[in-house]
């Protein structure tokens, strides 16, 4: 079996804290529950850290180490602008946040995808934090441009895996699928749901919508417990176990999660995960069977 060297590299950097895709990632700032606002979860060390010259955009090591446009990690990068310039009423955030939506404009597809992992292969996770990050420009600038693009964005987060598209109904149970071909993530699904609830919040008429952000929301409540393995979370619902930047991850998210929806069950599994965090013996099992899992990956 071949090991990647610039996997464990990556892996290192991720668990050290010197990966500008994994930088402290807690609840967000200035968030609103109504209202079009900040965003749900704290990104803006991915500028204050890893911050890029004015008006350029972000690039990423791809699996080969080459430095190339990521579409999860400009959008990301464009909300950490956003939250900038909310907290510290500079423009130069804001400026830097519409270039970040530029790039989405001009590289989304005419079916309202976006490229993420490769040519041709798509995520709901970037389709949600698209449209958190197209909305929020819309609510600051009531600039028209970016109405039909929200739109398509959403159109195909719900499109159907069967037809090429990012959302998976089971029964009543609608998935939004950071991965088309991998288990269901979770903190992607949150990040996805979060862009159909902005969604929603732009368009309050569209009542088909809001009737799926209700369906995929319930969803993921009662799959919570997929993600608990009795003293870890897990990164997705096939047994892969969450690394300590994703544990503290799921804990936030799901506070913002209880914060937006008054479900109980989120504030639940935050404590209950918080809580596991605080062993020592937890973090080392859950540490050392995360590293066996990436050298087998």
């Amino acid at each position: 079996m071949a090991i990647s060297l610039y996997r464990i590299r990556k892996w290192t950097k991720m668990i050290m804290g010197r990966s500008n895709l994994h930088v402290c990632q807690d609840e967000g700032k200035c968030y609103s529950v109504e209202a079009i606002k900040g965003y749900y979860n704290n990104l803006t060390e991915k500028v204050t850290l890893y911050g890029v010259a004015h008006g350029t955009i972000p690039l990423y090591p791809n699996e080969k180490g080459e430095m190339v446009e990521f579409a999860i990690g400009i959008f990301q990068y464009g909300l950490a602008c956003y939250d900038l310039y909310l907290m510290k009423h500079d423009e130069t955030f804001l400026q830097d946040a519409q270039c970040c939506g530029e790039w989405a404009l001009s590289h989304q597809h005419p079916d309202g995808s976006w490229d993420c992992f490769g040519e041709g292969v798509y995520s709901s996770m970037a389709q949600g934090e698209a449209i958190s990050l197209l909305t929020r420009l819309y609510t600051s600038t009531q600039d028209e441009k970016y109405l039909a693009p929200i739109r398509k964005a959403k159109d195909f987060l719900l499109k159907p895996i069967e037809e090429g598209g990012v959302a998976k109904q089971s029964g009543e149970d609608l998935m939004l699928l950071e991965y088309v071909d991998k288990p269901l993530v979770l903190n992607g699904w949150i990040f996805s749901l979060w862009g159909l609830l902005d969604y929603c919040k732009l368009f309050p008429e569209d009542a088909e919508s809001k009737q799926q952000y209700e369906q995929s929301l319930t969803a993921m409540v009662k799959k919570l417990p997929e993600y608990d393995n009795g003293y870890w979370s897990l990164y997705n619902n096939e047994g892969m176990m969450a690394s300590p930047f994703y544990h503290h991850l799921h804990i936030n998210q799901l506070r913002a999660m209880y914060a937006l929806t008054h479900r109980e069950e989120f504030k639940n599994f935050a404590e209950k995960w918080e809580k596991y965090g605080e062993s020592w013996w937890n973090r080392k099992k859950a540490f050392i069977l995360k590293a066996i899992q990436k050298i087998m990956d």
